[in-house]
């Protein structure tokens, strides 16, 4: 069969575990990001990567996810540094960094890149680029690595998380609130990047949101919403990059589509069917 010769290649294997875990660390997140009414923050964020990642590829990095990571962490932190004394609502810091953070990578590419199809290279990160499908093993090890420490911190950190995503009254009086908020953003940050990789950087958004609110349509439970999304977009991830290779399609796409699927069928069932 087709798809067994296809799985027997050394790059379509490393790009089905490394999107099984990208998507796997964006559904476990997305559920906090969602019901922490953060759910654009991943569009913002991703665009500032969109930035870092166009400066990159300018002065030919060689791995350009060390500086896209860096970059997007220092402008998260200085967003989520101390909001109640901005003049600056967080949202509306979050529009100017996102918008300045496409323009800026977009200005640059059209104005230093030496490519011969600067259209093909913008795509190519605003909407998933290929690179999926041709990763080396070192960079799959890279993002392996980074995947597996941020699930064990989310496991590890868990209750905490729960805490500061629910009640942030109690989670200040145990002065834990500012520590693992910075853990969290931290997480959220290194998993844009890595996705940008997989969907490209305008539909990372969709990616993160689309399976957790599949799962809020049937979970009753916090613990099961997560477990549900991580299951959907697990499934998503490994059936569009399937459909991908074997149609021809955009990777980031063709997952996004897969998603709405059950996102679709579970909101028009709207029935609580897990704890």
């Amino acid at each position: 069969m087709k798809i067994l010769e296809y799985l027997s290649y050394d790059f379509v294997q490393y790009a089905f575990i490394v999107g099984t875990l990208i998507a796997l660390c964006s559904a476990v997140l997305g559920s906090v990001i969602v019901t922490r009414q953060m759910a654009f923050i991943g569009d913002g964020l991703s665009h500032v990567a969109f930035g870092a990642a166009a400066i990159a590829n300018i002065l030919y990095v060689t791995n350009s996810l060390l500086l896209e990571l860096v970059v997007t962490a220092f402008f998260s932190f200085f967003l989520f540094r101390n909001p109640e004394k901005s003049r600056i609502s967080n949202d509306s810091m979050l529009a100017v960094i996102s918008v300045g953070g496409l323009t800026c990578g977009y200005m640059a590419l059209n104005i230093f890149s030496n490519s011969a199809n600067l259209a093909g290279d913008a795509c190519s990160f605003l909407f998933g680029a290929t690179s999926i499908l041709t990763l080396t093993l070192e960079k799959t090890v890279f993002c392996c690595l980074l995947s597996v420490a941020i699930l064990g911190m989310f496991i590890w950190n868990y209750n905490k998380i729960f805490a500061i995503t629910f009640d942030e009254d109690f989670s200040d009086v145990m002065q834990v609130r500012k520590k693992y908020q910075m853990i969290l953003i931290l997480m959220i940050d290194t998993i844009i990047v890595l996705a940008m990789n997989l969907v490209g950087a305008l539909l990372i958004s969709a990616l993160i949101v689309l399976p957790t609110l599949t799962a809020m349509q049937l979970c009753k439970s916090f613990r099961g919403c997560v477990c549900v999304s991580a299951v959907v977009s697990v499934i998503g991830a490994v059936t569009g990059i399937l459909v991908s290779i074997l149609c021809g399609t955009p990777v980031g796409c063709t997952i996004v589509s897969v998603d709405m699927v059950p996102f679709l069928a579970a909101y028009i069932w709207r029935r609580k069917i897990v704890l």
